[in-house]
Formats: C-alpha cells, structure tokens, sequence
C-alpha cells in the first residue's frame, strides 16, 4: 500500500471514530427527546410489572419524559427480551430484565437472542426473595416437613404453579423436589398475576413466587408462607423461616431485577439511566415504596451488573443441568 492511501484510510478511521464521539454526544445532549418504553416480558400485576411501574414513575419526573411501561409476556420472559434485544438502540426501549434470563440461557436450546451479548446492562433495581406459599385451604399444611410429607403421600401429586418454564419459580421447584425427594406437578402460566388468581382458587397447591406479588395475600390470610428461599429471611416476613432453617442445607435462590437497553446503545445515555437509576434507588421514598413491597433496594454499575449476569448464567447452568430442565 502507497503512503498516500495509507494515510487517507487512516484519517478515514480518525474522522469516522471522531464522528462517532460527536453523535453520541448529540444524542446525549438531547436525549430523551420522546416517550421512553419500558419493556416488562410479563403480564401485569406480577412482580416485574410493580417494580417497572414504580421506577418508571420516578423516572418520568427526571427526565421529562412519560416512560411507559409496555407488556410483551411469552415464553419465560423471552419474548420481551427478544424485542429489547432486537429494538433500535437509541435510548428509547429498554427492558425490565429478571434473574429468569439468566436461567433461561441454559433452560432453552434455542433463543433468538445472547442475554449477554445483545443487551447492555444499566443497573439492578431490586432483590426479591422468594417465598413458598399455599392456599392452606386446600393444602392443610403449617410448615414445610408437614407440606413434605403431603406430597410424598398425595396421589395424584400436589401441584406447583410458576411464572412460566424456565423462570426462577420453575427452577425452584425442581431444586425442592431434588431436596426433599418429592415429586410435583409443575404448573407454568405466563406471570405471576394469573398464577396467583388459580392458587387464591385451588387449581394450584402451592407456588415459590416472589414476595412482592403474594404478600397482600398472606397478610390477608388468604394464603399461607412456610419458607423464604433465599439464605436470609425477608424484612417482610421476619417470622418466616428460611428453605435451610426449614431443613433444606443449602437452599438459596432469590430473584433481582435490572434494567437493560439493547447492546448498542450509546454509552452516554447508559451512563445517564444508570446515573439516574442509582438516584431513584437511593432515595427514601423510593427505598420505603419498595420495602413495603418485600423487595430490597439494590443498585450497581453497569459494569457490577455485566458480573451479576455472568456470574449466574454459569450458576444456574449447572443448576438446570442437574435438574435436567430442558425446553426446546
């Protein structure tokens, strides 16, 4: 190669990666500019739909700009994914993410989309124990050994309803099952909203959902709490023991939440959401909001929540094989 086109390549290169800092600091500058969409890939009344519902009002108020919360539910979660994953990174779709993508890289033989390529992490929001419940009405048990041993003689088997396959509630349950050596009938709906409504009816015995959404019902005494699933017990429920107090060694999944945008999303505007996000989490009434609700604020970099997602795609990949939970 000549030095003359050597070196017109090469300012090429420089004006093309300066031109790249100057549009991203445009659309920094006047990001956002419209309505902002934010993606729950669940039905609404569930968990992930509270909390993008409480952030997206907080938001709203900081940016100037209506955040709307949009329900695209279907298949564990991964169909709104999918459309994040694939939606014009611009700043102006992100998604209300949830362990359950983490679990459903593993889960799925096939998905049209990397969880950890094609999405750009921005920050958590909350952690969520989970919480094993039953309508006691149906299901006579006051704790965890007597629910045990209802199952180990029930016929046909006591049943146990999740938020779809492939969800934190799915794996859950095959991780009870494994540890106390019964067999259920796993029940998956498209969210924990109608999940509840069939537990609240009987149609499910029991179900391993996140505090958020069944907390009404067990202070209502519609609905009985025997464990907490996560390694400490919930400021929600403090009389409630944990899966290991319960005699389960070991047992400990929880649930967070985090926003994400698609990969490409200029870095300004990551940084402004996360700065944004972290802000709101921070606050009092937000963390009281939040808190009345059982779920515990929790904020990160972008770069802590990459790690989070990472670090449990490879946790909940040995999980999934040993309970040989396989979707196609």
């Amino acid at each position: 190669m000549r030095k003359s086109e050597f070196a017109t390549k090469a300012l090429g290169a420089i004006l093309a990666v300066a031109g790249i800092g100057i549009t991203n600091g445009a659309i920094a500058q006047t990001w956002p500019a419209k309505p902002i969409s934010l993606v729950v890939p669940f039905p609404s009344g569930g968990t992930t739909d509270i909390l993008a519902r409480a952030l997206g009002d907080q938001l709203s108020k900081n940016l100037g700009q209506p955040v709307i919360v949009e329900n695209r539910p279907g298949a564990g979660a991964t169909v709104g994914a999918d459309y994040v994953a694939k939606a014009k990174p611009d700043g102006y779709t992100l998604l209300m993410g949830a362990v359950h993508h983490t679990i459903a890289t593993s889960v799925y033989k096939k998905l049209p989309y990397s969880f950890q390529k094609d999405l750009a992490p921005i920050s958590t929001l909350a952690m969520v124990p989970n919480v094993l419940v039953i309508n006691s009405a149906k299901t006579p048990a006051k704790n965890v050994s007597e629910l045990v041993g209802l199952a180990k003689k029930a016929s046909p088997e006591l049943s146990y309803g999740s938020n779809g396959n492939g969800t934190a509630q799915h794996l859950i349950g095959t991780q009870f099952q494994k540890a106390t050596a019964t067999q259920l009938l796993h029940v998956p709906y498209k969210g924990s909203g109608p999940l509840t409504t069939d537990l609240l009816g009987g149609q499910v015995s029991m179900s391993f959902d996140t505090i958020t959404t069944v907390l009404p019902h067990i202070k209502g005494g519609k609905l009985s709490a025997l464990a907490v699933t996560t390694a400490k017990r919930s400021s929600a429920l403090p009389d409630v023991p944990t899966m290991e107090e319960a005699g389960l060694k070991g047992f400990d999944i929880g649930t967070w939440f985090g926003v994400l945008a698609p990969a490409a999303t200029p870095k300004p505007i990551v940084t402004r959401l996360n700065a944004e996000i972290v802000k709101i989490v921070g606050s009092a009434d937000f963390q009281q909001r939040l808190l009345a609700a059982g779920a515990e604020p929790m904020s990160s970099s972008p770069e802590a929540f990459a790690k989070r997602i990472n670090d449990e795609t490879a946790k909940f990949a040995t999980l999934v094989k040993e309970g040989k939970v396989t979707i196609e």
